[in-house]
């Protein structure tokens, strides 16, 4: 049959009406959904949101915690399913990662917890795991005290954030990141040195300041939907196929302060947010 006019695209079968909207993206699908009643009815349909899901998120679930049997048999349509993974985080894996889709566009996203990273003098005196009621998973680490770190540096020392996938010829981003919240309102208004010990936030008698002021300007710390506090590390770019290992590092071994406080929940891998 064919369409002449617009208004002919509302004779069509509704099966044929879910199938074009499952070729678009989940945006666009709620964008037409309010444009009239015959594309709201069909962009209920599981024809479309199946579409949206991973293929695999069968496998992706049935690595949760309680073996996923229990999601997958709660929700009736694959519409809830997938608004659920969005706002949701599935833990899998033992609880040392969770999986979460980006409710714009379905992508993948993963966070992998404390637990899951490997922190030059983790398993010392420096650090310790413990349970917080606001993170997803079941420990998160503190740093008690250090002055070396191959993960972070803190207030107003800078450290190094590191991207790259391995074997794809790709080069490796690096940029300057400071996990102190109040790190822009500091660099605007004062130059904070550095002092031998414990770092805190409103000590005095310090010295070296030129060694505290990191070249260029870092990327600070944002507040996240769930309460927590993020930097971005860098990103990189995957063609569809390519094959490789993703290398995430933060480090700050050059400043030689103390450091302590700080609490990490993990490290998110998400895709970029389209503009």
């Amino acid at each position: 049959m064919a369409v002449e006019s617009s208004n002919d695209i509302y004779a069509l079968p509704e099966d044929c009406i879910a199938t074009a909207l499952s070729l678009t993206s989940p945006k666009d699908v709620c964008r037409l959904s309010a444009v009239a009643s015959t594309f709201r009815s069909a962009s209920q349909s599981d024809a479309v949101w199946a579409r949206f899901l991973p293929s695999d998120y069968p496998h992706i679930i049935s690595r949760a915690l309680d073996g996923g049997d229990s999601l997958l048999s709660k929700f009736h349509s694959k519409k809830d399913l997938y608004l659920h993974l969005c706002d949701h985080p599935l833990l899998i894996d033992d609880g040392r990662k969770s999986f979460q889709l980006e409710k714009l566009s379905g992508k993948k996203c993963y966070m992998l917890s404390a637990r899951d990273l490997s922190i030059v003098w983790g398993d010392t005196q420096y650090w310790r795991f413990l349970s917080l009621p606001e993170s997803r998973f079941p420990e998160v680490a503190e740093l008690l005290d250090v002055c070396w770190s191959m993960v972070h540096g803190f207030d107003h020392q800078s450290a190094e954030g590191y991207v790259k996938v391995s074997g794809s010829g790709s080069e490796s981003e690096k940029r300057s990141v400071c996990l102190d919240p109040d790190g822009a309102r500091r660099r605007r208004h004062q130059r904070v040195p550095r002092r031998e010990g414990l770092f805190y936030r409103r000590l005095t008698q310090m010295r070296n300041p030129e060694a505290m002021l990191p070249d260029g300007e870092p990327e600070y710390p944002k507040q996240r939907g769930d309460g927590w506090m993020e930097v971005e590390l860098g990103e990189c770019f995957v063609e569809e196929g390519q094959d490789g290992e993703l290398e995430v590092s933060v480090m700050e071994v050059k400043g030689g302060n103390w450091k302590s406080g700080i609490i990490i929940q993990g490290i998110e891998i998400r895709p970029k947010e389209s503009k």
